[in-house]
């Protein structure tokens, strides 16, 4: 019988007995003395770990001048699990809610997360917060988080501005940037350059009591990182000119929009009625939206960029410039007018006949313009008429009509521009003709515009054959925006040599003889304008006028659309000239109409409902 010898087993389990114990105070040493995230984990009942938010970028118009800045506001944040009973009266009071709406907050945040901390109440500010401060020991489980407030020192550019609110499951989804309570950019240049404008968030973490009271950094801050302001931004409007263009739209329905044709800068942008920018911010924000929203005027829909008007006479002058481009008018063809008894259009008003191109347009002769659209889209050599209409379109869109401007500017709306396809569907492809849709002729009928469409086909003009895309970015931190995007030219399909002759036309409407805006010129400055009128089924029609000058070198080109006004003549021409001489001139000398524009109350004119 073997004998089997067991004392050496007894070292082998002693080893692994020591070996393990080893390794466990190796272990130890690590988590107690090297590795302080089980410190962390351990601690968290008295850490706070509080989001540094970055103060958003200034933004300043082109020259400098201070259009949105912060000031510090404060939110009020919640751990539901951490909260202890309190004195619900001295709360509502210290901060100016009902016990109604204690309670909806409280289940909101408790649908959100027992155990996170989330906004209780938002946006207190740097005043109320000085007071409630000092008691917020007493209330376990609520702490403040440092914000800001976006802030405007003139009541100006709310649409191009826009507002600032807090992040929605669609925010959320499409960035992993925000958290439940970040605040987002909502509409205008917040929303577009938010990246630019929001920086980058850091954190702060904080050793608390059980009061909740801070007791400073912990591990002196070694783990905190510093939030980063975002970037300021120059706008491409002129401050003075916008605040100028609010002010002769009040108490009228309609938008001016003026563009700088060299460049594409938008030097104003202005729809009526509008707003107090400063309404949309802090805690009032939600009842001022819902009351802007059922307003019955509309303030917060952008007419410049977002409301479809026909263009009326303004439009001869592409209809002019396509005719002059498809060899089937010269300066110097004449077509005779019978004025009021005119057909198969009618003219406006009765006036010398025949006319030339230059003063057709100076007097916005109806008849002409109609037999130079028939004359465009009814060549003999096409084998269809559609063939003709598309040649035709084809050089209207190409003044970018009928679809939206790519830029910087959210929620445009396109126009309208029709196609063949829209026609051929109501009159089939052989019952439409130039007589069918004539009212295109004179800017009337389908086709519909933008002001900011109207305004570009207006720098086009002044341009003599090209834009450049219509932007509100002038500069980030002051370094000069260079996109090739914006800096690019846009060429028409109309050589730039038929361009003079209809500038020398609209020359003629200030300062003709007969010139349908003769009573507006200002004597320091060539300029150049057309009339329009548009018909508008609900009401009143709508006054339209576009304008640039200096003739010669133009530095600014605008488009005025007053709506329920009547002539284009009577009230968006004479807005248009006192905008131009504030810009030009900074100032306006002795101008009889600046007083009839200012005290003008226009919103009396009502709109008719449509019919059922």
């Amino acid at each position: 019988m073997i004998k089997t010898n067991y004392s050496k087993r007894k070292y082998v389990i002693i080893s692994i007995y020591v070996l393990v114990g080893v390794i466990y105070l190796f272990r130890l040493f690590i988590i107690q003395v090297v590795d302080n995230d089980y410190k962390l984990y351990a601690n968290k009942n008295v850490l706070r770990y509080e989001t540094q938010y970055p103060a958003r970028g200034l933004v300043f118009d082109r020259n400098g001048e201070l259009l949105v800045y912060n000031e510090a506001a404060y939110d009020l944040m919640v751990t539901p699990r951490l909260v202890k009973e309190f004195d619900t009266v001295e709360f509502c009071t210290l901060l100016n809610i009902n016990k109604e709406q204690l309670n909806k907050r409280f289940e909101k945040v408790k649908k959100y997360s027992y155990y996170k901390p989330s906004i209780f109440l938002e946006q207190i500010s740097k005043e109320d917060y000085a007071f409630f401060g000092e008691k917020l020991y007493k209330y376990p489980g609520f702490y403040v988080q440092a914000r800001t407030l976006r802030k405007y020192p003139m009541p100006i550019a709310a649409h191009i501005l826009g507002y600032v609110g807090e992040v929605d499951q669609r925010d959320l989804k499409k960035d992993d940037y925000y958290k439940q309570g970040d605040y987002v950019g909502k509409s205008g240049i917040e929303l577009t350059y938010e990246k630019i404008l929001r920086g980058d968030k850091g954190l702060k973490v904080k050793m608390v009591d059980v009061f909740n009271r801070d007791k400073g950094s912990y591990q002196e801050g070694k783990y905190d990182t510093s939030a980063i302001s975002g970037e300021d931004i120059y706008l491409s409007i002129d401050y003075r000119l916008q605040i100028y263009g609010e002010k002769l739209m009040q108490n009228k329905r309609g938008s001016i929009v003026a563009i700088e044709p060299s460049s594409g800068d938008i030097l104003a942008l202005i729809s009526s009625p509008a707003y107090d920018p400063n309404l949309l911010i802090g805690r009032i924000r939600t009842e001022n939206f819902n009351k802007l929203s059922t307003d019955s005027l509309e303030p917060l829909f952008n007419r410049a960029i977002m409301a479809q008007y026909p263009p009326g006479s303004t439009f001869k002058t592409i209809n002019a410039l396509i005719g002059l481009q498809e060899d089937v008018l010269k300066p110097e063809t004449k077509y005779s007018c019978q004025g009021v008894i005119s057909t198969p259009i009618v003219c406006s008003h009765n006036h010398k006949s025949p006319l030339n191109l230059i003063h057709a347009i100076e007097q916005s002769c109806n008849p002409y313009f109609w037999k130079v659209f028939k004359s465009i889209t009814e060549k003999a050599e096409f084998d269809t008429y559609q063939e003709g209409y598309n040649i035709w379109r084809n050089h209207v869109a190409s003044f970018g009509i009928g679809s939206k401007i790519k830029n910087d500017l959210v929620n445009q709306r396109p126009g309208n521009l029709p196609k063949e396809t829209y026609f051929n569907k109501y009159y089939g492809k052989k019952g439409w003709r130039a007589i069918t849709v004539r009212s295109l002729a004179i800017g009337q009928g389908e086709i519909e515009l933008t002001p900011l469409q109207l305004a570009n086909v207006t720098a086009t003009i002044a341009n003599r054959g090209y834009y450049k895309i219509p932007h509100i970015i002038k500069s980030i931190k002051n370094i000069e925006y260079t996109s090739n995007f914006y800096q690019k030219k846009i060429i028409t399909t109309i050589d730039s040599s038929n361009f003079e002759t209809v500038i020398e036309g609209m020359n003629l409407v200030y300062e003709g003889e007969h010139g349908t805006a003769r009573w507006y010129k200002i004597d320091s400055i060539k300029m150049c304008g057309k009339t329009g009128t548009a018909e508008n089924p609900f009401g009143e029609n709508h006054s339209v006028f576009i304008a640039f000058a200096p003739m010669d070198n133009p530095q600014i080109a605008i488009s005025v659309v007053v709506e329920n006004a009547g002539f284009g003549s009577t009230w968006a021409a004479p807005i248009a000239s006192l905008i131009i001489a504030k810009y030009l001139n900074s100032e306006i000398k002795n101008n009889w109409f600046e007083k009839k524009i200012l005290d003008a109350n226009l919103l009396e004119i009502k709109q008719k409902k449509p019919e059922n």
